[in-house]
């Protein structure tokens, strides 16, 4: 599905990325895990498009797509979704109206004819269920006045709506306490289809004991120093990330 090539990359003239490589496959879940400034978020970011990092070097394939070629819209409408570490608020824009424009927006570029009215509440109706978001959310401005635990709620709900075939979260583990991790991580879990793929961006074990990652990578100064399975998380949590320095 996922496919990056020595990928170097910079912002601001400063190189972040520093040669990663990284095959994510229909299915399959990675985490990716490192310190503060490794370029974790870095990476998700030049995945979904975002124009202030700039890529020296260095290929992404999204099944069999030049990634790096395409808009963010593009690729948005491809099935990539991120997850944001700290969501921002849109004030004046309804949740309602949000979703149906990104909905139709997606539908658009598939060919398909908007989603009707009364089909569109009817669906929000019942992902909103998949994380308990309160209904009188949908009435409020995107993300306005929403607790740190609500905005994690929203941003998995969002992906309910728009069925990415990739996604990304990006921390989405920060700030919340142990019963809004369990709701975002359930969530999650119940939109996991054999043709899905995600990469999951964590400082900590806690996220993924929920999410459960076929592979997870270790991330230090802008490139992969260990790969591994499940039990490379509990290694972190034992020893912290200065084992794999020395690797």
């Amino acid at each position: 599905m996922l496919e990056i090539r020595d990928l170097h990359a910079s912002i601001n003239g400063k190189e972040i990325l520093n040669g990663i490589s990284l095959t994510i496959r229909d299915g399959e879940v990675h985490a990716l895990m490192g310190q503060n400034g490794a370029g974790k978020s870095t990476l998700s970011n030049i995945i979904v498009g975002h124009p202030a990092y700039e890529v020296t070097s260095g290929t992404i394939t999204f099944n069999g797509k030049d990634l790096l070629s395409m808009a963010p819209e593009e690729r948005a409408h491809l099935g990539i979704f991120l997850s944001f570490q700290q969501p921002v608020e849109i004030p004046g824009v309804s949740m309602t109206n949000f979703m149906r424009a990104a909905l139709n927006a997606k539908r658009k570029a598939q060919g398909l004819d908007p989603l009707p009215a009364t089909e569109f509440l009817k669906l929000m109706r019942e992902r909103r269920k998949i994380v308990d978001l309160d209904s009188k959310l949908a009435n409020r401005s995107v993300n306005e006045g929403f607790s740190g635990g609500e905005k994690k709620r929203n941003e998995i709900f969002q992906m309910a709506m728009l069925e990415p075939t990739f996604a990304i979260l990006d921390e989405t583990d920060s700030g919340l306490d142990v019963d809004a991790l369990r709701i975002v991580a359930e969530g999650f879990n119940k939109l996991r289809r054999p043709e899905t793929s995600a990469l999951v961006i964590t400082h900590y074990q806690r996220l993924l004991d929920y999410l459960k990652p076929d592979i997870i990578h270790v991330l230090i100064g802008g490139k992969i120093v260990h790969t591994g399975g499940p039990e490379v998380a509990m290694m972190i949590e034992n020893n912290g990330f200065d084992q794999f320095i020395k690797e």
